[in-house]
Protein backbone atom coordinates (compact mmCIF):
# COMPACT_ATOMS: atom_id res chain seq x y z
CA UNK A 1 0.00 0.00 0.00
CA UNK A 2 1.28 3.57 -0.88
CA UNK A 3 2.51 5.52 1.84
CA UNK A 4 -0.18 8.32 3.28
CA UNK A 5 1.16 12.07 2.14
CA UNK A 6 2.47 14.09 4.36
CA UNK A 7 0.13 17.06 5.04
CA UNK A 8 2.62 19.81 3.81
CA UNK A 9 3.45 18.10 0.77
CA UNK A 10 3.43 19.25 -2.53
CA UNK A 11 1.48 16.38 -4.84
CA UNK A 12 2.96 15.81 -8.10
CA UNK A 13 0.39 14.85 -10.89
CA UNK A 14 1.15 11.37 -10.42
CA UNK A 15 0.58 11.21 -7.04
CA UNK A 16 4.08 11.33 -5.30
CA UNK A 17 5.20 14.15 -3.41
CA UNK A 18 7.21 16.82 -5.05
CA UNK A 19 10.79 17.67 -3.91
CA UNK A 20 10.62 21.25 -1.05
CA UNK A 21 10.67 24.39 -2.99
CA UNK A 22 9.84 22.75 -6.01
CA UNK A 23 6.65 24.85 -6.64
CA UNK A 24 5.41 28.03 -4.48
CA UNK A 25 2.07 26.55 -5.76
CA UNK A 26 1.79 23.85 -2.65
CA UNK A 27 -1.13 22.37 -1.98
CA UNK A 28 -1.99 20.36 1.74
CA UNK A 29 -4.25 18.25 1.23
CA UNK A 30 -6.99 17.94 3.74
CA UNK A 31 -6.61 15.67 7.12
CA UNK A 32 -7.06 12.19 6.36
CA UNK A 33 -6.55 10.58 9.58
CA UNK A 34 -9.01 7.19 9.79
CA UNK A 35 -11.49 9.52 12.45
CA UNK A 36 -10.68 12.24 12.01
CA UNK A 37 -13.96 14.07 9.68
CA UNK A 38 -13.05 16.54 6.97
CA UNK A 39 -15.59 19.62 8.06
CA UNK A 40 -14.75 21.22 4.51
CA UNK A 41 -16.13 18.01 2.62
CA UNK A 42 -19.08 17.89 5.88
CA UNK A 43 -19.90 21.56 5.15
CA UNK A 44 -19.99 20.72 1.05
CA UNK A 45 -22.54 17.72 1.56
CA UNK A 46 -24.51 20.04 4.03
CA UNK A 47 -24.93 23.24 1.30
CA UNK A 48 -25.73 21.00 -1.14
CA UNK A 49 -28.42 19.16 0.97
CA UNK A 50 -29.90 22.21 1.56
CA UNK A 51 -29.45 23.07 -1.88
CA UNK A 52 -31.42 20.55 -3.39
CA UNK A 53 -34.08 20.56 -0.41
CA UNK A 54 -34.97 24.07 -0.89
CA UNK A 55 -34.57 23.85 -5.05
CA UNK A 56 -36.91 21.31 -5.04
CA UNK A 57 -39.59 22.86 -3.27
CA UNK A 58 -38.68 26.64 -4.99
CA UNK A 59 -39.76 24.82 -8.48
CA UNK A 60 -42.49 23.17 -7.33
CA UNK A 61 -45.39 25.72 -8.58
CA UNK A 62 -49.10 24.48 -7.57
CA UNK A 63 -51.62 25.88 -9.70
CA UNK A 64 -54.96 26.42 -7.64
CA UNK A 65 -58.41 27.25 -9.67
CA UNK A 66 -61.38 28.22 -7.63
CA UNK A 67 -60.06 27.75 -4.18
CA UNK A 68 -59.25 23.98 -5.53
CA UNK A 69 -55.30 22.75 -5.79
CA UNK A 70 -55.27 21.50 -9.79
CA UNK A 71 -52.52 20.04 -10.52
CA UNK A 72 -48.29 20.86 -10.14
CA UNK A 73 -46.51 22.88 -12.89
CA UNK A 74 -42.52 23.39 -12.64
CA UNK A 75 -40.59 26.64 -12.36
CA UNK A 76 -38.15 25.59 -15.74
CA UNK A 77 -41.13 24.99 -18.00
CA UNK A 78 -42.25 28.81 -16.96
CA UNK A 79 -38.86 30.42 -16.90
CA UNK A 80 -36.25 30.29 -18.99
CA UNK A 81 -33.47 31.78 -17.09
CA UNK A 82 -34.34 28.67 -14.31
CA UNK A 83 -32.15 27.17 -16.97
CA UNK A 84 -28.94 28.65 -16.40
CA UNK A 85 -29.90 28.05 -12.61
CA UNK A 86 -29.14 24.20 -12.91
CA UNK A 87 -25.82 24.65 -13.50
CA UNK A 88 -25.07 26.07 -10.00
CA UNK A 89 -28.51 24.13 -8.02
CA UNK A 90 -28.13 20.54 -9.81
CA UNK A 91 -25.82 19.52 -7.28
CA UNK A 92 -25.74 16.26 -7.95
CA UNK A 93 -22.19 16.42 -9.04
CA UNK A 94 -20.83 17.94 -6.12
CA UNK A 95 -22.41 15.72 -3.87
CA UNK A 96 -20.99 12.65 -5.64
CA UNK A 97 -17.49 13.94 -5.58
CA UNK A 98 -17.58 14.88 -1.79
CA UNK A 99 -19.45 11.46 -0.75
CA UNK A 100 -16.74 9.69 -3.19
CA UNK A 101 -13.91 11.85 -1.32
CA UNK A 102 -14.91 11.30 2.01
CA UNK A 103 -15.21 7.65 1.66
CA UNK A 104 -11.94 6.79 0.10
CA UNK A 105 -10.07 6.22 3.49
CA UNK A 106 -13.27 3.81 4.95
CA UNK A 107 -12.71 1.82 1.82
CA UNK A 108 -9.00 1.47 1.76
CA UNK A 109 -8.98 0.91 5.04
CA UNK A 110 -11.70 -2.43 5.33
CA UNK A 111 -10.78 -3.72 1.75
CA UNK A 112 -7.16 -3.92 3.23
CA UNK A 113 -8.38 -5.65 6.21
CA UNK A 114 -9.42 -7.92 4.25
CA UNK A 115 -13.38 -7.00 3.53
CA UNK A 116 -14.51 -8.38 0.13
CA UNK A 117 -15.95 -5.85 -2.08
CA UNK A 118 -19.21 -6.86 -2.30
CA UNK A 119 -19.75 -7.02 1.48
CA UNK A 120 -18.86 -3.20 1.33
CA UNK A 121 -21.12 -2.21 -0.66
CA UNK A 122 -23.99 -4.45 1.00
CA UNK A 123 -23.30 -2.71 4.14
CA UNK A 124 -23.92 0.65 2.41
CA UNK A 125 -26.82 -0.94 0.65
CA UNK A 126 -29.02 -1.82 3.73
CA UNK A 127 -27.53 1.58 5.41
CA UNK A 128 -29.71 3.17 2.43
CA UNK A 129 -32.27 0.66 2.45
CA UNK A 130 -33.43 0.87 5.99
CA UNK A 131 -34.59 4.57 6.76
CA UNK A 132 -35.82 4.14 2.55
CA UNK A 133 -38.35 1.80 4.20
CA UNK A 134 -39.31 3.64 6.92
CA UNK A 135 -40.25 6.47 3.84
CA UNK A 136 -42.11 4.02 2.12
CA UNK A 137 -44.21 2.29 4.86
CA UNK A 138 -45.80 6.15 5.64
CA UNK A 139 -45.74 7.29 2.02
CA UNK A 140 -47.97 4.29 1.39
CA UNK A 141 -49.89 5.04 4.26
CA UNK A 142 -50.27 8.36 3.51
CA UNK A 143 -51.25 8.12 -0.38
CA UNK A 144 -53.63 5.11 0.71
CA UNK A 145 -55.35 7.43 3.34
CA UNK A 146 -55.43 9.93 0.44
CA UNK A 147 -56.60 8.49 -2.02
CA UNK A 148 -59.72 7.26 0.24
CA UNK A 149 -60.45 10.52 1.29
CA UNK A 150 -60.24 12.77 -1.63
CA UNK A 151 -57.56 11.79 -4.52
CA UNK A 152 -57.29 14.74 -6.49
CA UNK A 153 -54.37 16.34 -3.91
CA UNK A 154 -52.43 12.39 -4.54
CA UNK A 155 -52.82 12.93 -8.38
CA UNK A 156 -51.52 16.02 -8.33
CA UNK A 157 -48.12 14.86 -6.53
CA UNK A 158 -48.42 11.62 -6.68
CA UNK A 159 -44.92 11.37 -9.03
CA UNK A 160 -43.41 14.30 -7.27
CA UNK A 161 -43.49 11.86 -4.06
CA UNK A 162 -40.90 9.34 -5.23
CA UNK A 163 -39.08 11.54 -8.25
CA UNK A 164 -36.40 11.91 -5.92
CA UNK A 165 -35.46 8.41 -5.51
CA UNK A 166 -33.71 8.36 -8.40
CA UNK A 167 -30.64 9.47 -6.53
CA UNK A 168 -30.48 7.11 -4.34
CA UNK A 169 -30.77 4.27 -7.12
CA UNK A 170 -27.76 6.60 -9.17
CA UNK A 171 -25.55 6.63 -6.05
CA UNK A 172 -25.68 3.17 -5.15
CA UNK A 173 -24.49 2.19 -8.91
CA UNK A 174 -21.64 4.67 -8.59
CA UNK A 175 -20.92 3.40 -5.10
CA UNK A 176 -20.78 -0.44 -5.86
CA UNK A 177 -17.67 0.66 -7.69
CA UNK A 178 -16.75 2.68 -5.43
CA UNK A 179 -13.51 0.59 -4.59
CA UNK A 180 -12.37 -0.49 -8.35
CA UNK A 181 -12.56 3.08 -8.58
CA UNK A 182 -10.01 3.98 -5.92
CA UNK A 183 -7.63 0.86 -7.09
CA UNK A 184 -8.07 2.77 -10.48
CA UNK A 185 -7.07 6.18 -9.03
CA UNK A 186 -3.90 4.14 -7.02
CA UNK A 187 -2.93 2.65 -10.62
CA UNK A 188 -3.32 4.73 -13.15
CA UNK A 189 -3.72 8.69 -11.10
CA UNK A 190 -6.03 11.08 -13.53
CA UNK A 191 -5.30 8.99 -16.46
CA UNK A 192 -8.32 7.01 -14.65
CA UNK A 193 -10.72 10.32 -14.95
CA UNK A 194 -8.97 10.54 -18.78
CA UNK A 195 -10.42 7.43 -19.59
CA UNK A 196 -14.10 7.65 -18.37
CA UNK A 197 -13.92 11.06 -20.10
CA UNK A 198 -13.51 9.22 -23.54
CA UNK A 199 -16.43 6.99 -22.96
CA UNK A 200 -18.47 9.87 -22.19
CA UNK A 201 -17.43 11.81 -25.26
CA UNK A 202 -17.33 8.47 -27.15
CA UNK A 203 -21.01 7.69 -26.28
CA UNK A 204 -22.31 11.00 -27.34
CA UNK A 205 -20.52 11.14 -30.72
CA UNK A 206 -21.83 7.67 -31.72
CA UNK A 207 -25.30 8.57 -30.39
CA UNK A 208 -25.52 11.19 -32.77
CA UNK A 209 -24.36 9.48 -35.47
CA UNK A 210 -21.44 11.88 -36.16
CA UNK A 211 -19.60 11.11 -39.54
CA UNK A 212 -18.37 14.30 -40.64
CA UNK A 213 -16.59 16.86 -38.59
CA UNK A 214 -18.94 19.33 -39.69
CA UNK A 215 -21.51 17.51 -37.82
CA UNK A 216 -19.83 18.42 -34.57
CA UNK A 217 -21.14 21.80 -34.91
CA UNK A 218 -24.80 20.53 -34.50
CA UNK A 219 -23.68 17.42 -31.92
CA UNK A 220 -26.09 18.40 -29.05
CA UNK A 221 -29.02 18.88 -31.42
CA UNK A 222 -28.88 16.04 -32.86
CA UNK A 223 -28.12 14.26 -29.39
CA UNK A 224 -30.89 15.60 -28.60
CA UNK A 225 -32.81 14.33 -31.64
CA UNK A 226 -32.39 11.12 -30.85
CA UNK A 227 -33.20 8.20 -28.90
CA UNK A 228 -30.88 7.25 -25.55
CA UNK A 229 -28.92 3.89 -27.31
CA UNK A 230 -25.63 3.91 -26.71
CA UNK A 231 -25.97 7.12 -24.82
CA UNK A 232 -27.07 4.93 -21.58
CA UNK A 233 -23.69 4.12 -21.14
CA UNK A 234 -23.31 7.50 -19.78
CA UNK A 235 -25.53 6.65 -16.80
CA UNK A 236 -21.96 4.77 -15.64
CA UNK A 237 -19.45 6.83 -17.44
CA UNK A 238 -20.69 10.47 -16.26
CA UNK A 239 -21.57 9.86 -12.34
CA UNK A 240 -18.56 8.07 -12.29
CA UNK A 241 -16.39 11.13 -13.59
CA UNK A 242 -17.08 13.40 -10.44
CA UNK A 243 -16.38 9.82 -8.56
CA UNK A 244 -12.74 9.48 -9.89
CA UNK A 245 -12.24 13.15 -9.42
CA UNK A 246 -13.14 13.21 -5.57
CA UNK A 247 -10.93 10.30 -5.36
CA UNK A 248 -8.29 12.09 -6.60
CA UNK A 249 -8.61 15.16 -4.51
CA UNK A 250 -8.64 12.39 -1.78
CA UNK A 251 -5.72 11.15 -2.64
CA UNK A 252 -4.12 14.50 -3.53
CA UNK A 253 -3.05 14.21 -7.18
CA UNK A 254 -6.23 17.27 -7.83
CA UNK A 255 -6.47 20.22 -5.52
CA UNK A 256 -5.58 23.75 -4.63
CA UNK A 257 -6.53 26.89 -6.47
CA UNK A 258 -4.88 26.77 -9.79
CA UNK A 259 -5.92 23.23 -10.28
CA UNK A 260 -9.52 24.74 -9.38
CA UNK A 261 -8.93 27.97 -12.15
CA UNK A 262 -7.88 25.59 -14.49
CA UNK A 263 -11.16 23.73 -14.35
CA UNK A 264 -13.43 26.76 -14.11
CA UNK A 265 -12.14 27.54 -17.23
CA UNK A 266 -12.31 24.22 -18.90
CA UNK A 267 -16.20 24.92 -17.71
CA UNK A 268 -16.95 27.67 -19.48
CA UNK A 269 -15.45 27.40 -22.56
CA UNK A 270 -16.60 23.38 -22.31
CA UNK A 271 -20.65 25.17 -21.39
CA UNK A 272 -20.29 27.72 -23.95
CA UNK A 273 -19.26 24.76 -26.55
CA UNK A 274 -21.63 23.01 -25.88
CA UNK A 275 -24.29 25.30 -25.63
CA UNK A 276 -23.57 26.34 -29.02
CA UNK A 277 -23.34 22.80 -30.69
CA UNK A 278 -27.14 22.96 -29.35
CA UNK A 279 -26.88 20.98 -26.58
CA UNK A 280 -30.51 21.95 -24.04
CA UNK A 281 -29.24 24.75 -21.24
CA UNK A 282 -31.02 23.07 -18.37
CA UNK A 283 -29.54 19.80 -16.47
CA UNK A 284 -32.59 18.38 -16.09
CA UNK A 285 -34.66 15.52 -17.40
CA UNK A 286 -36.73 15.62 -21.09
CA UNK A 287 -39.98 16.02 -19.33
CA UNK A 288 -38.86 19.34 -18.16
CA UNK A 289 -36.54 21.78 -20.00
CA UNK A 290 -34.27 19.11 -23.01
CA UNK A 291 -32.62 16.26 -22.11
CA UNK A 292 -29.43 16.42 -20.60
CA UNK A 293 -29.94 13.61 -18.16
CA UNK A 294 -31.76 10.52 -19.63
CA UNK A 295 -28.88 9.67 -20.47
CA UNK A 296 -26.51 11.95 -19.06
CA UNK A 297 -24.59 14.57 -21.81
CA UNK A 298 -21.73 15.79 -22.45
CA UNK A 299 -22.97 19.34 -21.44
CA UNK A 300 -23.32 17.65 -17.95
CA UNK A 301 -19.61 17.18 -17.97
CA UNK A 302 -19.18 21.08 -18.10
CA UNK A 303 -21.27 21.26 -15.08
CA UNK A 304 -19.14 18.64 -13.27
CA UNK A 305 -16.08 20.93 -14.16
CA UNK A 306 -17.85 23.81 -12.50
CA UNK A 307 -18.76 22.86 -9.66
CA UNK A 308 -15.45 20.65 -8.70
CA UNK A 309 -13.47 23.80 -9.72
CA UNK A 310 -15.25 26.02 -7.46
CA UNK A 311 -14.95 23.68 -4.67
CA UNK A 312 -10.90 23.71 -5.11
CA UNK A 313 -11.02 27.32 -5.69
CA UNK A 314 -12.64 28.08 -2.73
CA UNK A 315 -10.76 25.46 -0.62
CA UNK A 316 -7.93 27.12 1.27
CA UNK A 317 -10.26 30.44 2.39
CA UNK A 318 -13.59 28.05 3.22
CA UNK A 319 -11.19 26.36 5.45
CA UNK A 320 -9.51 29.21 7.36
CA UNK A 321 -13.43 30.34 7.68
CA UNK A 322 -14.30 27.11 9.28
CA UNK A 323 -11.52 27.30 11.31
CA UNK A 324 -12.29 30.77 12.75
CA UNK A 325 -16.08 30.64 13.16
CA UNK A 326 -17.86 27.70 15.62
CA UNK A 327 -19.42 25.90 13.04
CA UNK A 328 -19.17 21.88 13.49
CA UNK A 329 -21.95 21.52 15.24
CA UNK A 330 -24.34 22.85 12.59
CA UNK A 331 -22.33 21.16 10.13
CA UNK A 332 -22.80 18.06 12.11
CA UNK A 333 -26.40 18.19 12.39
CA UNK A 334 -26.83 19.11 8.66
CA UNK A 335 -24.52 15.65 8.27
CA UNK A 336 -26.94 13.78 10.99
CA UNK A 337 -29.81 15.02 9.18
CA UNK A 338 -28.43 14.33 5.64
CA UNK A 339 -30.82 11.09 4.57
CA UNK A 340 -33.47 11.69 6.64
CA UNK A 341 -34.34 15.01 5.11
CA UNK A 342 -33.51 14.30 1.63
CA UNK A 343 -35.97 11.10 1.63
CA UNK A 344 -38.57 13.43 3.46
CA UNK A 345 -38.44 16.67 2.27
CA UNK A 346 -40.83 15.90 -1.04
CA UNK A 347 -43.42 14.80 1.27
CA UNK A 348 -44.04 17.75 2.86
CA UNK A 349 -45.11 19.08 -0.29
CA UNK A 350 -48.73 17.39 0.03
CA UNK A 351 -49.69 18.99 3.56
CA UNK A 352 -48.34 22.21 2.75
CA UNK A 353 -50.63 22.14 -0.63
CA UNK A 354 -53.46 21.39 1.81
CA UNK A 355 -53.07 23.72 4.23
CA UNK A 356 -52.48 26.23 1.90
CA UNK A 357 -55.46 25.29 -0.14
CA UNK A 358 -57.53 25.06 2.66
CA UNK A 359 -56.29 28.51 4.21
CA UNK A 360 -56.10 30.68 0.94
CA UNK A 361 -52.51 31.18 1.22
CA UNK A 362 -50.78 32.32 -2.28
CA UNK A 363 -49.33 29.25 -2.81
CA UNK A 364 -50.28 29.62 -6.59
CA UNK A 365 -48.87 33.22 -7.19
CA UNK A 366 -48.50 32.49 -11.11
CA UNK A 367 -45.40 32.59 -13.13
CA UNK A 368 -42.53 34.79 -12.71
CA UNK A 369 -42.94 38.22 -13.66
CA UNK A 370 -46.43 38.22 -12.36
CA UNK A 371 -47.03 40.40 -9.40
CA UNK A 372 -46.77 38.68 -6.48
CA UNK A 373 -44.86 35.77 -7.56
CA UNK A 374 -41.88 36.00 -5.45
CA UNK A 375 -43.96 36.70 -2.41
CA UNK A 376 -45.88 33.19 -3.39
CA UNK A 377 -42.82 31.05 -3.56
CA UNK A 378 -41.44 32.68 -0.15
CA UNK A 379 -45.26 31.47 1.20
CA UNK A 380 -44.56 28.35 -0.45
CA UNK A 381 -41.47 27.40 1.02
CA UNK A 382 -42.29 28.61 5.23
CA UNK A 383 -45.31 26.33 4.76
CA UNK A 384 -43.00 23.19 3.11
CA UNK A 385 -40.52 24.09 6.05
CA UNK A 386 -42.86 24.02 8.92
CA UNK A 387 -44.86 20.54 7.71
CA UNK A 388 -41.42 19.19 7.72
CA UNK A 389 -39.82 20.07 10.93
CA UNK A 390 -42.40 17.89 13.04
CA UNK A 391 -41.32 14.90 10.51
CA UNK A 392 -38.03 15.51 11.16
CA UNK A 393 -38.64 15.51 14.45
CA UNK A 394 -40.11 12.15 15.00
CA UNK A 395 -38.06 10.38 11.90
CA UNK A 396 -34.68 11.28 13.54
CA UNK A 397 -35.96 10.13 17.05
CA UNK A 398 -37.20 6.79 15.61
CA UNK A 399 -33.96 6.65 13.34
CA UNK A 400 -31.47 6.75 16.29
CA UNK A 401 -33.24 4.30 18.81
CA UNK A 402 -32.81 1.84 15.77
CA UNK A 403 -30.94 -0.97 16.62
CA UNK A 404 -27.89 -0.76 13.52
CA UNK A 405 -28.00 -3.75 11.68
CA UNK A 406 -24.94 -5.49 10.22
CA UNK A 407 -24.86 -6.00 6.48
CA UNK A 408 -24.53 -9.71 5.19
CA UNK A 409 -21.44 -11.84 5.21
CA UNK A 410 -19.93 -11.89 1.53
CA UNK A 411 -22.22 -14.52 0.49
CA UNK A 412 -22.77 -13.59 -3.40
CA UNK A 413 -26.32 -15.33 -3.33
CA UNK A 414 -27.84 -12.82 -0.91
CA UNK A 415 -26.29 -9.65 -1.91
CA UNK A 416 -27.00 -10.08 -5.50
CA UNK A 417 -30.70 -10.60 -4.25
CA UNK A 418 -30.77 -8.00 -2.26
CA UNK A 419 -29.39 -5.31 -4.56
CA UNK A 420 -31.97 -6.24 -7.47
CA UNK A 421 -34.62 -6.05 -4.83
CA UNK A 422 -33.68 -2.75 -3.64
CA UNK A 423 -33.12 -1.26 -7.39
CA UNK A 424 -36.63 -3.03 -8.24
CA UNK A 425 -38.42 -1.02 -5.48
CA UNK A 426 -36.58 2.04 -6.45
CA UNK A 427 -37.64 1.74 -9.72
CA UNK A 428 -40.89 1.05 -8.92
CA UNK A 429 -41.27 4.10 -7.03
CA UNK A 430 -40.08 5.96 -9.71
CA UNK A 431 -42.31 4.19 -13.00
CA UNK A 432 -45.55 4.13 -10.71
CA UNK A 433 -45.24 7.04 -8.54
CA UNK A 434 -46.90 6.78 -4.86
CA UNK A 435 -49.49 5.23 -5.97
CA UNK A 436 -49.31 2.05 -5.92
CA UNK A 437 -46.00 1.83 -6.44
CA UNK A 438 -44.83 3.27 -2.63
CA UNK A 439 -46.62 -0.64 -2.27
CA UNK A 440 -44.80 -2.29 -4.81
CA UNK A 441 -41.29 -0.63 -3.77
CA UNK A 442 -42.58 -1.41 0.31
CA UNK A 443 -42.29 -5.22 -0.89
CA UNK A 444 -39.24 -4.81 -2.37
CA UNK A 445 -37.15 -2.90 -0.20
CA UNK A 446 -38.18 -5.05 2.90
CA UNK A 447 -36.94 -7.90 0.94
CA UNK A 448 -33.68 -6.72 0.02
CA UNK A 449 -33.48 -5.60 3.86
CA UNK A 450 -34.21 -8.78 5.13
CA UNK A 451 -31.77 -10.33 3.10
CA UNK A 452 -28.90 -8.15 3.12
CA UNK A 453 -28.71 -8.50 7.00
CA UNK A 454 -30.04 -12.02 7.24
CA UNK A 455 -26.73 -13.58 7.47
CA UNK A 456 -24.60 -11.35 10.43
CA UNK A 457 -21.17 -11.35 10.69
Amino acid sequence: MARPLERNALVRPDGAPSPPGGSRDTYAPPPRTGTARDLYADALRASALLVVVFGHWMATLPRVEGGQLVGIDHLLRNWEPAGALTWLVQVVPLFVFVSAAVSTGGVLRRLGEGESQRRWWAGRALGLARPTLTYLLVLAAVALLAWLLDGHLLQAFNTSLTIHLWFLAMLLAVQALLPLCVRADRRFGLKAVGALLVVAVLADLLRAGVRHPADLLQLGARVEARAGGIGWINLLAVWLLPQQLGIAWRSGRLGGARHGAWLLALAVAWLAAAMAAGYPVAMVGVQLAGNNMLPPTLALVGVVWLQVGAVLLAESPARRFLQRHPLQRAVAILGALGMPLYLWHKLAELPAAWIGERTGLPIDAGDPGMPGFWLGRLCWLLLCAACLAPVMAVVVRYEMGRRRDVAATGATTAIVTGGIALFAGLGAALLLGAWPGALVALACVALSSWVLRARVA
